[in-house]
């Protein structure tokens, strides 16, 4: 499928070499950007997981329950925000394929955790591979205080009350002290 072309914006090339100034214009380039790079950055997940029948939310699932073992079904839905129908579909599947495990609370029966397989684990690790590349490559000759800034405008476009919260779900600690590789 081609893609549209880009059209040239009122911003000039070294608009991103300038501070931002707050705009009542549509950010067209950033957006148009934004689009472009995820599409690709999951476009390399999307053909592994075609092969195997699974879509975009397979993988959010598995890489949430890899990155957090024993999480929770509801900290999940939390997390992902889609509707227990949706986590359901896609759960019974990643577990009907030997993916994830689930297994009852010590305390209360009635929770249902989730853990990564080994099999899921080895898929895991080859999506982020392929992610982690993609990565590299667009990093590549940033210095540190960009790599920082970049790091701070995925932070703020989180769209929640609490990004904090969102922060220590993620990373498993409080956001002062995430940790954004392993």
């Amino acid at each position: 499928m081609a893609d549209i072309g880009i059209a040239s914006t009122s911003r000039s090339p070294t608009a991103a070499l300038e501070p931002a100034a707050p705009s009542d214009e549509p950010y067209f380039d950033l957006i148009e950007l934004l689009f472009f790079a995820y599409r690709d950055f999951v476009g390399d997940p999307d053909e592994v997981l075609a092969k195997l029948g699974f879509g975009r939310a397979h993988h959010r699932v598995l890489h949430f329950v890899n990155r957090n073992p024993g999480m929770k079904v509801a900290e999940l839905l939390g997390i992902l925000k889609i509707t227990k129908q949706s986590l359901g579909r896609v759960l019974k599947q990643l577990l009907d394929e030997g993916y994830i495990v689930q297994k009852a609370g010590n305390n209360d029966r009635r929770q249902r955790l989730l853990f990564a397989t080994p099999k899921g684990e080895a898929l895991v690790a080859k999506l982020a591979g392929l992610q982690t590349d993609r990565l590299n490559r667009a990093l590549r000759g940033i210095e540190p205080a960009g790599l920082e800034a970049v790091r701070q405008f995925l932070r703020a476009m989180i769209d929640r009350d609490d990004p904090d919260k969102v922060l220590e779900a993620i990373f498993g600690a409080p956001s002062s002290g995430a940790k954004t590789k392993e």
